[in-house]
């Protein structure tokens, strides 16, 4: 109601707020710290593999650097610290918010530093580290983020925000997946690297110069655990926020779910599993038979833009077919992409079909990711939503990026086993071995869907053929 009277009550005046919430300043600082926040992760899923391939580093090697991802699966953990605690000196000028932003960015900018003066032939040890440090700083880059945007605008602009922040972080894929590789080929990988770093000064100067949101005491959660716990003082704030945090958003979940809670748990886990295992093998495969400059246009021109038309299409068949076809639909797309990724494999130096590869997969990335997301917010209860959403966000990602990891020791072992697939793949025996272990990987990341699809059927029939109906739980 509140919104109705501000807006003027009728379409067209929200029509013009709406206009207008994209011209606020607030709005423009979203879209620099969107930017920001694509970086680190982009840069580590788009450019290090491509860098790390051309210094002929191995493919085990390369797998194992997803591993430098898991802090944007697990940042839950250090969440409360960045949420409680505030950096000395910075906090008392730009607030607790905008100091962690600036203390993660400094963190990404020495990350980078460090790659920069790097050889991936003598020191990949210690890029491993520097990747892992860009990870850390990223994904806490994320949090700080999360939490100035939700407390900076008010609930009826959190779409624009939103919005704002995704338009930030698109810009930045074309960046780490076009022209890293595009400047990488005319220069060299290190100035490439140079040119990423300097994009976090983006960021900088959005946490310098954004407004300084209200700052928020532990009072709801030392009357938490006061109530819950019989606890007062910082310890009952802190045990406080664990409890409501932690705990009962998860005992709330299975108390409405029951054990079939764990087969959602398995499904949602297991959903994007597919995608996440194969993605880290990618652009080393396209590194056997593509430039720079191909890649570069193929996954970065072509494929960011089709990956936003696979998410804005899956949002359409959500509305439209509902939440539990979109499931169906988005994980035998994901399948069918992680198929044409075995034909590239075994079609070299072939421009249609790597067009073909990177339209069908990441029009089927977007889809799924957005069907799972949706669905992801309707096992929310109104009590505890971002909390739960927060959780499931971390949760969806985390098989995926443990499995990831060892990505390129498949390809080495289908490689070796070559012969044992060759009755089963006829095309393996006339493909040079650079690139042979990519077909069966790819194959065989195509079914590992299928035990995703196989609990899928489990819990639409618990569901009784519809999705997961809306929570009316309110917070006491």
């Amino acid at each position: 109601m509140k919104a109705d009277r501000r807006h003027g009550g009728n379409g067209e005046n929200r029509t013009r707020a709406a206009i207008i919430s994209y011209l606020q300043p607030r709005t423009a600082t979203m879209l620099a710290l969107g930017c920001a926040c694509g970086l680190p992760l982009l840069t580590i899923s788009n450019a290090l593999s491509l860098w790390l391939t051309d210094n002929r580093v191995s493919m085990s090697a390369i797998g194992l650097f997803a591993y430098t991802l898991l802090p944007y699966s697990l940042k839950f953990i250090w969440a409360p610290l960045l949420d409680q605690v505030r950096p000395p000196f910075l906090s008392r000028l730009l607030g607790k918010r905008r100091s962690w932003m600036l203390a993660a960015q400094v963190g990404i900018l020495i990350a980078f530093a460090g790659l920069c003066i790097s050889d991936p032939k003598t020191q990949l040890f210690q890029i491993g580290l520097f990747a892992l440090l860009l990870g850390f700083a990223g994904a806490s880059q994320d949090i700080s983020v999360d939490a100035w945007r939700i407390e900076v605008a008010p609930a009826d602009e959190q779409g624009t925000m939103l919005g704002a922040y995704q338009l930030g972080y698109r810009l930045t894929a074309l960046a780490t997946a076009a022209l890293a590789p595009y400047i990488a080929q005319l220069f060299s990988w290190g100035a490439s690297l140079v040119f990423l770093a300097c994009l976090i000064f983006i960021g900088m100067a959005a946490a310098l110069l954004a407004r300084r949101p209200p700052e928020r005491d532990a009072r709801q959660e030392a009357e938490v655990a006061e109530r819950t716990l019989g606890l007062g003082g910082r310890i009952g704030a802190a045990l406080g926020w664990f409890y409501g945090a932690l705990i009962a958003p998860f005992t709330d979940f299975f108390r409405r779910h029951g054990w079939a809670g764990l087969l959602i748990l398995a499904m949602i886990g297991s959903y994007r599993l597919p995608d996440f295992v194969m993605g880290a093998m990618a652009r080393p495969m396209y590194r056997q038979s593509f430039s720079l400059v191909e890649i570069g246009t193929m996954s970065g021109l072509i494929g960011v833009w089709v990956t936003i038309a696979g998410a804005l299409f899956g949002g359409f068949f959500v509305f439209r077919f509902g939440i539990m076809r979109a499931l169906f639909t988005g994980l035998a797309a994901v399948i069918t992409g992680n198929l044409t990724y075995a034909l590239l494999a075994a079609s070299g130096h072939n421009i249609p079909m790597f067009a073909a590869a990177v339209t069908v997969e990441n029009i089927a990335a977007g889809f799924a990711g957005t069907a799972l997301l949706a669905y992801m917010s309707s096992l929310t209860n109104a009590a505890f939503t971002a909390t739960q959403y927060a959780l499931f966000s971390s949760f969806y990602a985390l098989p995926g990026k443990l499995l990831g990891g060892l990505s390129g020791f498949l390809v080495i072992w289908f490689a070796q086993h070559r012969s044992a697939f060759e009755a089963l793949l006829p095309d393996l025996t006339r493909l040079p071995d650079k690139v042979v272990g990519f077909v069966p990987f790819f194959v065989a990341t195509a079914l590992s869907g299928l035990p995703a699809l196989l609990m899928l059927i489990l819990v639409y029939r618990m569901e009784g053929g519809a999705g997961p109906k809306a929570q009316t739980v309110t917070a006491t």
